[in-house]
């Protein structure tokens, strides 16, 4: 009888641990698709696309749980255009000019991400005052820095989408957040995204409704909180649910960044010549195309 006790209790704890290993892999296959769907959503938006946008960076400091600016910010104007690529348009380009400060104008940057893990996103900058283009270290590992994004905290990095296939997801728990009902699921890199990425670990808060992100943190390769964004303002526009107002801070440069969106238009035909360093240089070019697109400004 003993002998048969310890068999059940033995095929007991096989069947738990069977149903356990169960539910984390469902766990894990639905993190995945809820990332892959979200994910789609940010591609559809910047699948031919324009906008134009306010971006402010500042040192903050926090009083009463409020963090605030404790400098006059950095301001500057910008119209940026992107277009998807490849079979499953996971690979993007996307070029970015400074209108404003007029000292500033003129000032590109290009930048091209690949869903294809062996390839690092390439990036060039345009320095209107000295009229040449440099090209920017690609990837970000140990040989090399992240690319910010006109000198703000916000790295190409943190632009990209598409690589959903080198993270492994899990939901770690789901519920209110604010008026909203979100899962919160957890991201890890990959081996082969460890290699040139600047965070060991994420978090994503995703609106369970419209799919998009309501927050998101970051952990750099110590594990220590590095970065946190918000997204605000969220409209639905072309029938896509769009971010107007993201802010990251920084949590070890004690520096925020604020991405105001002003004008957008999606869906809308982009010449595959607009996203080449041409864009860059000739300024009649730029504009002419640039002309044809505002007037589908929202």
């Amino acid at each position: 009888m003993k002998k048969l006790a310890l068999l059940s209790t033995a095929a007991s704890i096989a069947l738990l641990n069977l149903a356990l290993n169960s539910a984390a892999l469902a766990n894990e296959d639905n993190a995945q698709l809820i990332m892959e769907k979200m994910d789609e959503q940010q591609r559809l938006v910047s699948d031919g696309s324009l906008t134009r946008s306010q971006l402010s960076t500042c040192k903050f400091g926090q009083k009463d749980k409020q963090i605030n600016c404790v400098e006059t910010p950095r301001v500057k104007v910008l119209e940026s255009v992107s277009k998807q690529y490849g079979p499953d348009k996971k690979d993007s380009k996307g070029v970015s000019i400074l209108l404003e400060p007029a000292s500033e104008r003129g000032i590109g940057m290009l930048t091209y991400n690949y869903d294809d893990p062996g390839r690092d996103t390439e990036s060039w900058l345009y320095l209107s005052a000295l009229g040449k283009v440099k090209r920017m270290a690609s990837g970000t590992g140990e040989d090399s820095e992240p690319v910010s994004v006109f000198g703000s905290e916000f790295t190409t990095e943190d632009m990209e989408s598409g690589n959903t296939n080198e993270y492994d997801y899990k939901i770690l728990q789901q519920g209110p957040f604010g008026d909203r009902q979100v899962w919160v699921i957890e991201a890890i890199p990959k081996p082969v995204r460890a290699v040139k990425t600047e965070y060991s670990k994420l978090l994503y808060w995703v609106d369970k409704e419209r799919y998009t992100l309501l927050k998101a943190q970051t952990y750099d390769k110590r594990g220590k909180p590095y970065k946190q964004l918000t997204f605000k303002n969220i409209e639905k526009i072309n029938d896509l649910w769009i971010a107007r107002d993201v802010t990251l801070i920084n949590l070890q440069s004690q520096r925020l960044s604020n991405m105001k969106t002003e004008a957008i238009t999606t869906n809308v035909a982009v010449e595959d010549e607009f996203l080449t360093q041409r864009t860059l240089t000739d300024f009649a070019y730029r504009e002419k195309t640039l002309e044809a697109l505002r007037k589908y400004f929202q």
